[in-house]
């Protein structure tokens, strides 16, 4: 069997992908691409449990630091830059891990979507966020659910910022972004290829199979390693990098000041709630936010699901590899169709 294009090692927050994709990385020559949509700020590192300069210097890491906290970087860019160092990675002759937990990223490579040439509206983004605050929680979704049901069924209510996004695409193209999003090519199967518009930033994905694998732990252990790592980060300085970020002129509301640890630390910072109020709401919303994104990968039949249980990620790594040898020994071994690069 073709060995694969490229290996995802996905999952949701806090259960152990970076330190198996460093193993895994211990045992064959690879390097990984980051598929988190936090990890590409400079200067937020704690708090998005960014790899270290002693993990970058072990395996080579690729789109970290790529942008200031307030620059934009849009999904069609994500995936331009993945593909180039995907391919850069392939040319050396090793193998690229896509790692991480924003599955849009993931899809965005995997299936080589076509991205909306739809740059930020910011008046019209703040617009749709002032309808919604003047008509309460869920009006934006409505509105969605009526001209993208599809698109609405994808994008949690909550989920603001996609819901503004998904509108945005649409007011801004004519096309729903569930439509735009499709796959950019067809390998048969039911139904055509979506037609291509002018509007639309086609990507070919390259050729060979993709080996898609997700960690997963069951509900208290995930829990239980959130919480730890959350009491890890107050401890090694969150509080000091959200405030050096607020001190540097980065605006609160800022979409990249929106991650996890750092929206509920602002409110600490300006003195409207204790620090254990934030470290709960922080707690809370990151295990609200690994619920989503099992929901997410769970959706995708092309995973292949580890269980990490308590094994440390010199064993994780070795289970990757056996499931990667399983592949070579199996001809209907599920993969995907190839590399969005």
């Amino acid at each position: 069997m073709e060995d694969p294009a490229l290996i995802v090692i996905a999952g949701p927050t806090a259960v152990g992908k970076t330190s198996a994709a460093l193993a895994f990385a211990d045992l064959v020559p690879a390097e990984v691409v980051c598929a988190d949509s936090r990890v590409i700020y400079r200067g937020m590192d704690i708090g998005t449990a960014k790899p270290g300069p002693a993990d970058r210097q072990r395996v080579a890491h690729h789109l970290l630091d790529i942008a200031q906290p307030d620059q934009v970087v849009t999904l069609a860019e994500y995936q331009r830059l993945a593909g180039i160092a995907i391919a850069q990675i392939r040319g050396r002759n090793r193998v690229p891990l896509l790692v991480g937990g924003t599955g849009l990223y993931i899809r965005a490579v995997v299936d080589g979507f076509q991205i909306p040439a739809a740059p930020p509206d910011w008046p019209l983004r703040a617009a749709l966020e002032a309808e919604e605050r003047a008509g309460g929680a869920g009006t934006l979704h409505r509105r969605l659910r009526e001209i993208d049901p599809e698109a609405a069924r994808r994008i949690h209510p909550r989920n603001l910022r996609r819901v503004i996004r998904a509108l945005e695409v649409q007011a801004k193209t004519g096309a729903p972004i569930s439509v735009l999003r499709r796959p950019a090519t067809w390998s048969g199967g039911e139904g055509p290829p979506a037609q291509t518009a002018p509007h639309v930033q086609g990507v070919h994905r390259a050729s060979g199979p993709v080996v898609m694998i997700a960690l997963t732990a069951d509900r208290a252990r995930l829990y239980e390693r959130v919480h730890r790592r959350i009491d890890q980060q107050l401890a090694g300085g969150l509080i000091e990098e959200v405030r050096a970020l607020l001190a540097a002129g980065y605006a609160k509301t800022l979409p990249a000041m929106q991650a996890l640890g750092y929206k509920e630390l602002v409110p600490y910072l300006e003195g409207s709630v204790s620090l254990e109020e934030a470290r709960a709401a922080f707690q809370r919303n990151t295990r609200r936010y690994a619920k989503r994104q099992l929901t997410w990968f769970r959706g995708d039949p092309r995973y292949r699901w580890l269980d990490v249980g308590d094994d440390p990620p010199e064993v994780v790594g070795e289970r990757i590899r056996a499931i990667l040898l399983e592949r070579a020994e199996t001809p209907d071994f599920p993969a995907g169709s190839g590399a969005g690069c």
